[in-house]
């Protein structure tokens, strides 16, 4: 039987969980030319890249030869580059899938056999705007087929493509990478490593990091110093608990509410401290399309709800103790004393209310 406690708390969770609608995993455009920030930073890419991807570090061109490409990387090729304090790109080359990289590829195009003069010799490279949409036209269907069609577009990977360096883009060189990427929350693009189609793709974070959640619902990891809605307590392979089905959320609300109590309970060094902290358990759960796509992983989390449903803003770390932790400002309130605890042999299930600690739920819901 769920006590009174855990089904207000179900509630809550399901109302403050509007909040982080479309907020998690937001995809994002990724392009080299964009981050090099200028033409010096383009040409320093080009110069590592003739070399280090197998070309002859030459893009010379004649009347009887063809320009020679800035890389050689086809389908399944994975690529990595290093980035200098000021967002220069150099090392271009290509990588072991198995190892860190920041770009699997899923498609490689010849601009110039596009079905219009658009990528002739003397055009221009595309702009931002153009990119972008070639990334629709392009990379999007070529990248589903590429995993099978089995791709979360909210999850831990974005599409993008990788154009030649201007000084490449000059002499004829019209190849365009089509591939997949892990950014960061502002878009940059991270090692990572294994290809796409063996990972988890659920955009989650680590145990101890604190979450900002902006205006627009984005989520950021920040020091736990500054303000922030969520400490994240537990990341759970979903996976595992549901091997033969896609669940739906009621389901993983079933399963995650007792998980994410034990974890914020774990994660503060007992009940007693949740109880005295005055945060709520809270988690994330995956929506039957992002599960198909490939997504299996959620956060258990702390978090306070305002009486009008809104996330507190928190600053430090509730681990640290009340002490340490500022609520909307404010030190967490006073809990009153309660019985005393049953004993572990007596103690119900992770998460459940007993007769001596109901209080305790009362608590987790407000």
């Amino acid at each position: 039987m769920v006590s009174p406690g855990r089904s207000r708390t179900t509630a809550t969770r399901a109302f403050l969980v509007s909040a982080l609608a479309g907020a998690v995993g937001i995809g994002s455009y990724g392009f080299v030319a964009e981050r090099t920030g200028d033409a010096g930073g383009v040409e320093t890419q080009a110069q590592a890249t003739t070399t280090a991807a197998g070309e002859t570090g030459e893009t010379e061109t004649s009347e009887s030869m063809a320009p020679v490409t800035f890389t050689s990387a086809d389908q399944g090729s994975c690529l990595t580059w290093e980035v200098g304090p000021d967002g220069s790109i150099s090392g271009f080359e290509q990588a072991d899938c198995a190892g860190p990289h920041r770009f699997e590829v899923s498609l490689r195009e010849d601009l110039g056999t596009y079905p219009t003069s658009e990528f002739g010799p003397t055009a221009p490279m595309p702009s931002q705007t153009r990119q972008a949409q070639l990334r629709e036209e392009l990379c999007g269907a070529a990248t589903l087929r590429y995993l099978d069609g089995v791709y979360d577009p909210t999850g831990r990977y974005s599409i993008a493509p990788i154009l030649p360096p201007a000084a490449a883009w000059e002499k004829g060189d019209r190849t365009m990478l089509c591939g997949l990427q892990e950014t960061d929350r502002s878009g940059e693009p991270i090692l990572t490593t294994g290809r796409v189609a063996d990972q988890d793709q659920a955009r989650v974070f680590e145990p101890g990091q604190c979450v900002a959640v902006d205006q627009t619902n984005s989520l950021t990891v920040v020091d736990c110093a500054d303000p922030h809605q969520l400490e994240i307590t537990a990341k759970v392979a979903m996976g595992d608990v549901f091997p033969d089905h896609t669940p739906a959320v009621e389901e993983q609300d079933g399963h995650l509410g007792n998980v994410c109590t034990a974890a914020a309970q774990d994660y503060l060094g007992g009940e007693e401290n949740l109880y005295r902290i005055t945060l709520q358990p809270f988690w994330t759960t995956q929506k039957p399309e992002a599960w198909d796509g490939g997504s299996r992983s959620v956060n258990c989390a702390l978090v306070f709800s305002r009486p009008e449903g809104q996330f507190a803003e928190l600053t430090g770390s509730a681990r640290e103790g009340r002490e340490h932790l500022l609520i909307d400002g404010a030190p967490p309130a006073e809990k009153p004393d309660r019985r005393p605890l049953r004993s572990d042999a007596g103690a119900g299930a992770p998460g459940e209310a007993t007769g001596a600690d109901a209080g305790a739920g009362d608590a987790v819901a407000q």
